[in-house]
């Protein structure tokens, strides 16, 4: 018996040793709401007393035992305390933001850095986290999931593009990259998919008017691109990935210091060519790319610390879209039909700030030139832009005020091979010139410590259209920052360029007829926002809701509806009115569950006499009344991986059909959703496996008459007996079937 006891005894001092083992434990520090890792935060181990600081991807390694306890703690954050399991290696801490200094920087609300919950003016952000979930080849594809917003595909041929905010066509929407407007009027079309999503650092969205702000187009709103800092950017940063339908989209960027400067330098690559026909039309379901971008940023270091940085980017794209039979031998016949467009472009970004006595005036700077030389079957379009702008901006607090002011400077010039740019006598050219000279001044009142006003005015001289003028206010309160209201209400204006924006005047057959001389369109809108953030013991959730209106005077829509082969433009008679509700929620658990989804239920429609001076209301086309979008995430931090599910839900939306067209006129329900599966290898590598368009989701019929292009055959009672001509107008989703991306990132720092 004693020797069994001894035996029993050695056992029990032998798995109690075993338990006290010391081991290596290795974990990851990251923001519970964000999913952005922490660095710099401290994990002490209260037992041994060592502590460590976790590295620039919030990891860390500690010596531990079973049983110990970890206090956790970051600057910002609600620190945390965990014991170390039995045989744990790994551990994901995530931590809650305190949210009374919650709010990442913004600036695109007010034009200068303050805090999301400080700023009077409602400001969604989107990190490169949340568009890593739906990794996609452009910024304008990986706008697709966020609530409101709307990629839209304006031709089945040419894949023509913009984005519509809340139901309102994609010239109505401003879309800048690092606050300056670079991609505007002939840019709109085709820049959007030149952007590649590895240069963003955040983007910044502001829905309804910001004409006092940034002028003409921010109507319907803006989309600030905020591209990476030269100094916090990774040393080296790949990122390839490769689809079944044989896309390559590969992006490489890589940072270097030359004395006082740091610069970043990357290059981006989209090829795509091969032909796909999943609908039997004979005509490519995608454009066919091939596409070059270059982007270089600089960044001085000065000794009054000022501000000073410069950015270009050069861009060239070869694409073309058409019959399956087409190559660039058949550019511009009536033998086979193709839309082919080769693009060149050049931007150039900055800013500087200047010391004039004891203020501070910031010069902000940029240009570009935008060259298309294109065929539409047999029509050619041939167009090149050159746009400047530059703006001294001045900001000063003086007590309870912030002060803002500024002079913009902007200059269009704009040429092609239309009407558009044609003297009256209808032989001479004459491009079109466009100069804008304005004034914006702003206060920021904090009367209260939970109420804020901000009122501002914008006055603008234009050559062409005389003097603007545009007001908007704001008030924000708040007894605490988890919750904020705010109101708003302001106008927008916007000077037209058909030509430049409205590419379905080119593709197709159909007559373009201006039927007016074009007056600049005015609106006016108002909105209710709320915010509110909450810390519940499973995790942190955050809610954000919108009631929006806004009123147009002298809108310009496109009339497909009058005559079947003519666009007509005109001012309309009545007005029109967009309206509506968003509502955006953001839960994030603690068992490495994230969810975030939103809707958007809006009505957007005009009003006008018809022939008979009766008013009728007419749906606004491509706005569903009901869209809304998911982004759900569930992580593994033992084996490193995550997966994600996104996706877009759309109802049905009006589309531009013919008179006796056997097309619906409203397009079905349908959601195009994502799965990805990303898995990391260490701290440098990922590899991610995703399935785009998971449900296989193919819009149907969308080209009239595919089999005659050229609308040789359109007077043919048998055959054509409703006088249907060819039309690739009618389209409501991306024609491209299930398809499977593969992709690998690495990243050093």
């Amino acid at each position: 018996m004693k020797r069994k006891n001894i035996f029993f005894v050695g056992l029990m001092l032998l798995s109690v040793t075993a338990l006290g083992q010391t081991f290596t434990l290795s974990g990851e520090v990251t923001d519970l709401r964000t999913e952005e890792q922490l660095k710099h935060a401290t994990v002490k181990n209260l037992k041994s007393g060592l502590s460590v600081l976790t590295d620039h991807a919030g990891g860390f390694k500690l010596a531990a035992t079973e049983g110990d306890s970890l206090f956790v703690s970051a600057i910002g954050y609600a620190a945390d305390t965990l014991v170390v399991a039995a045989a744990q290696k790994f551990v994901l801490i995530q931590l809650k933001p305190v949210t009374k200094s919650l709010g990442e920087v913004v600036i695109s609300g007010t034009l200068k850095e303050i805090k999301k919950s400080n700023s009077p003016i409602a400001v969604e952000t989107y990190s490169p986290k949340f568009f890593k979930k739906n990794v996609t080849a452009s910024v304008f594809e990986a706008l697709s999931i966020v609530n409101g917003v709307q990629p839209q595909l304006n031709c089945n041929v040419c894949n023509t593009g913009d984005i519509h905010i809340n139901g309102m066509e994609g010239p109505y929407t401003m879309v800048l990259i690092d606050g300056m407007p670079v991609v505007s009027n002939l840019a709109t079309v085709y820049g959007f998919s030149g952007i590649p999503a590895s240069l963003i650092k955040r983007v910044e969205i502001v829905k309804g008017p910001s004409s006092t702000l940034y002028g003409s187009e921010a109507v319907a709103g803006l989309i600030n691109i905020i591209t990476k800092d030269p100094g916090s950017a990774s040393q080296l940063n790949v990122d390839i990935n490769y689809t079944s339908y044989d896309e390559l989209n590969a992006d490489v960027s890589a940072k270097f210091k030359a004395g006082k400067a740091h610069s970043l330098l990357g290059v981006n690559v989209f090829h795509f060519d091969k032909r796909y026909d999943i609908n039997n039309d004979n005509f490519t379901d995608v454009t066919l790319q091939k596409r070059i971008s270059l982007f270089n940023k600089w960044s001085f270091d000065r000794k009054n610390k000022l501000p000073f940085q410069v950015a270009v980017r050069l861009l060239t794209e070869d694409r073309w879209g058409g019959e399956l039979q087409w190559n660039k031998t058949w550019r511009g016949s009536d033998s086979i039909y193709g839309e082919s467009i080769y693009t060149k472009r050049l931007e150039l970004i900055g800013n500087y700030g200047i010391k004039a006595g004891k203020e501070q005036v910031l010069l902000e700077y940029s240009y570009n030139l935008h060259d298309q030389n294109s065929y539409y079957g047999v029509t050619p379009y041939n167009a090149r832009q050159h746009a400047g702008f530059a703006q001294l901006r001045w900001n000063k607090d003086v007590a309870k005020h912030s002060l803002s002011a500024g002079l913009p400077y902007r200059f269009t010039w704009y040429d092609d091979n239309t009407i558009a740019t044609m003297k009256p006598d209808g032989t001479t050219n004459h491009p079109s010139v466009q100069q804008m000279k304005g004034l914006f001044v702003q206060d920021e009142w904090k009367f209260h410590p939970n109420w804020t006003l901000l009122a501002g005015i914008r006055y603008e001289l234009t050559n062409m259209q005389g003097s603007i003028f545009s007001p908007r206010v704001a008030m924000k309160f708040s007894s605490n920052n988890n919750q904020v209201f705010r109101f708003s209400a302001g106008n927008g204006f916007r000077i037209v360029n058909l030509f430049t924006e409205d590419h379905a005047a080119l593709s197709g057959a159909r007559e373009v007829i201006i039927a007016e001389s074009l007056n600049p369109e005015r609106s006016w809108n108002g909105n209710v926002n709320y915010t509110g953030t909450f810390t519940p013991s499973f995790g942190y959730v955050t809610i954000d809701a919108t009631l929006f209106y806004t009123y147009f005077t002298n809108k310009i829509i496109p009339d497909y509806d009058t005559d079947p082969q003519k666009i007509i433009y005109k001012n309309i008679d009545g007005y029109a009115v967009s309206k509506g509700f968003t509502l955006n929620t953001d839960i994030s658990f603690k068992k490495h569950f994230k969810v975030l989804a939103g809707i958007t239920l809006m009505d957007v429609f005009t009003k006008e006499p018809n022939a008979q001076a009766v008013i009728e209301k007419q749906q606004q086309l491509f706005a569903p009344r009901f869209s809304g979008n998911y982004a759900i995430t569930y992580s593994v931090p033992k084996w490193k991986f995550t997966l994600d599910l996104t996706g877009k839900i759309f109802g049905p939306q009006r589309l531009p059909i013919v008179p006796n067209d056997f097309r619906p006129e409203y397009s079905p329900w349908f959601t195009l959703a994502n799965l990805q599966l990303t898995q990391r290898i260490g701290k440098q590598v990922e590899l991610y496996l995703g399935v785009k368009n998971l449900l296989n989701f193919i819009p149907q019929n969308p080209i009239l008459r595919p089999e005659d292009p050229f609308d040789k055959r359109v007077n043919d009672p048998l055959n054509n007996p409703n006088g249907y001509t060819f039309d690739p107008s009618y389209n409501y989703a991306p024609v491209m079937g299930r398809r499977v991306m593969v992709g690998m990132r690495f990243n050093l720092d």
